[in-house]
């Protein structure tokens, strides 16, 4: 079992960045695919990005390439989304899940934890 705790998340204006981490305590954490989902209200929970195990493979959704970049450090047990350029439409709470499949997860069924979720908010 792993345990995951998201940060970083605020209100920032349009074109502005953020930096969200997901540390995770318990199991290796590079014993997991990872990823970052987003959740917007009254709508479901969307596939952000993803990255393999080592980190070696890396995934987005269309829109957010370009803008967003998903790393990890195993030797730190922590996730990161670099979030640039950000518009109004990026509004959401930001969830870090842990998949137990081999290499890039992108469906939300396929993730065996999560974290709590942090709001991220950005202002037009």
């Amino acid at each position: 079992q792993v345990q995951l705790v998201e940060s970083g998340g605020g209100l920032v204006q349009a074109g502005g960045s953020l930096r969200l981490s997901c540390v995770a305590s318990g199991r290796t954490f590079s014993s997991y695919a990872m990823g970052w989902f987003r959740q917007a209200p009254g709508k479901e929970r969307e596939f952000v990005a993803a990255i393999s195990r080592n980190g070696g493979s890396t995934s987005y959704a269309d829109s957010v390439k370009g803008r967003f970049t998903i790393s990890r450090d195993n030797t730190k047990n922590t996730l990161y989304l670099q979030m640039n350029s950000l518009k109004p439409e990026d509004t959401a709470v930001y969830y870090c899940g842990a998949s137990t499949f081999m290499g890039i997860v992108k469906l939300t069924k396929s993730y065996n934890y999560w974290g709590q979720g942090t709001q991220v908010t950005v202002s037009s």
